[in-house]
């Protein structure tokens, strides 16, 4: 006969494919086993099955997490292009404006300076002028560039051709006793008309200006301002307005026109001649 052991140990579990074997995990055999091994043996067994589990998740798992860890990588990079986008092109702008600023300065030509600057956001530089002579009262002058920080409002912007403008605004000694709006239009074409070959009677000539106009009666006090707009065909302008209340004066150019010192220099003399044409009506009154 063979002498039977009185007692024996067991010196470790083995796992079958990163589980343990199925009567092991049946509730009757852990129940036998608990009976037999004790509760700490069974906790020990399930411990390592949970860790088992963790470290190899189940394959829906691992695809939620790999996707939103992608959605967090493309959402950090696109916030840090947006951020260089902005900060390049604010800086841009800046120079932009500053630049324009600068040939508007230059070109006062030691009669006017200006007092102070401020930027009102990214896109609208302000600044504040005092001139020697008593021509303007209060003026401003407001550099508008396009919004290309913001991406979305820049392509809208080229889309609806929006321009870079510089506006003036001052105040006259004179308030101006009319209101007169001034919008600038121009029709360009680069096409040959074509003459019928029958006729030789064509002549072509170069016409002037042609001023339309919404008021029923003209007054005396209109004709130098409009005369000094139409000798100001080359600068420019975009808009002018004229008003009793302040700003007696806002005329709005193209900022691509004011491209040096001489064009910055000739828009302050436009401005001059229409200020001057304003108040000829009341000097002579």
């Amino acid at each position: 006969m063979i002498d039977v052991p009185k007692d024996f140990e067991i010196l470790a579990f083995e796992f079958s494919q990163d589980k343990l074997h199925a009567d092991i995990v049946v509730e009757e055999n852990c129940t036998r086993f608990a009976a037999v091994w004790g509760r700490s043996a069974i906790t020990r067994v399930q411990k390592l099955d949970e860790s088992v589990a963790w470290l190899h998740p189940e394959p829906r798992q691992v695809h939620l997490r790999g996707v939103w860890r992608l959605v967090l990588i493309d959402a950090l990079t696109t916030a840090v292009l947006l951020s260089l986008w902005y900060l390049y092109f604010a800086r841009y702008n800046r120079r932009r404006g500053v630049l324009a600023l600068r040939r508007v300065g230059a070109a006062c030509d030691g009669q006017g300076r200006i007092v102070d600057a401020r930027w009102l956001g990214a896109c609208r530089l302000q600044a504040r002028l005092h001139f020697a002579a008593r021509w303007f009262e209060d003026v401003h002058v407001t550099v508008r560039l396009l919004p290309r920080p913001l991406p979305l409002q820049w392509l809208s912007s080229l889309w609806r051709k929006n321009e870079e403008t510089l506006t003036f605004e001052a105040d006259l000694d004179y308030a101006p006793s009319f209101q007169l709006e001034v919008f600038r239009h121009r029709w360009l074409t680069n096409q040959r008309i074509r003459v019928a070959e029958g006729s030789r009677d064509w002549s072509v000539c170069r016409p002037g200006p042609v001023v339309l106009t919404t008021r029923t009666d003209w007054t005396q006090e209109l004709t130098p301002v409009v005369n000094s707009l139409i000798n100001s065909r080359k600068s420019d302008l975009l808009s002018v307005r004229f008003g009793a209340e302040s700003p007696h004066l806002v005329a709005t150019v193209a900022l691509e026109s004011l491209s040096d010192e001489q064009a910055a220099a000739g828009f302050l003399g436009i401005m001059r001649e229409l200020a001057a044409g304003a108040s000829t009506f009341r000097h002579k009154s």
